[in-house]
């Protein structure tokens, strides 16, 4: 084989992975986001986190200005349920960035606060994340990253994919 025949070989095995084999929106967004995971992953391995825990110690911390933010609060806001969240947290409990504490008059509900180590992981992380976010931007480009994140927000909040009932509408 020649070298030209390699080469249009190999921008024809490109061009067929270029194209998805499916049409399966879950398939794709699970896909995407492993690969945008790791990106970001990759980027705050330094500071000792990943992105899941980078994501949960900003919501915490996004949350806190009007006050404490309870288990369920948290859970809604990182579209999770709350055995998953729990499941999350106590690694970073463990590792002293959050506490958990008991409200006083309803002992049953918890609140999510940052500890100081925490708050301090997730400036560090920030500025790490927002390098990332930069590098991001340029590969993908501004104004695609920007439009995916109004995709993906509208995504996030739309209360009728919780719906279980599927209907051959």
């Amino acid at each position: 084989m020649t070298l030209m025949a390699k080469h249009a070989s190999d921008r024809s095995l490109q061009s067929r992975r270029a194209v998805p084999r499916s049409s399966c929106t879950c398939g794709s967004l699970r896909k995407a986001s492993r690969r945008v995971s790791q990106f970001y992953d990759t980027a705050l391995a330094p500071i000792g986190i990943k992105a899941t825990q980078f994501s949960i110690l900003s919501e915490i911390e996004r949350g806190s200005v009007q006050g404490p933010v309870t288990m369920c609060e948290l859970a809604a806001a990182m579209v999770m349920d709350r055995s998953t969240l729990g499941h999350n947290l106590r690694p970073l409990q463990r590792d002293r960035l959050l506490a958990l504490r008991l409200q006083q008059q309803d002992r049953r509900k918890r609140y999510v606060e940052l500890t100081a180590q925490g708050r301090a992981v997730l400036r560090r992380a920030r500025r790490v994340w927002r390098v990332a976010e930069g590098r991001f931007e340029r590969m993908f480009g501004k104004r695609h990253a920007a439009r995916l994140r109004v995709v993906l927000w509208h995504i996030a909040n739309n209360r009728e994919l919780n719906s279980l009932a599927i209907s051959d509408d």
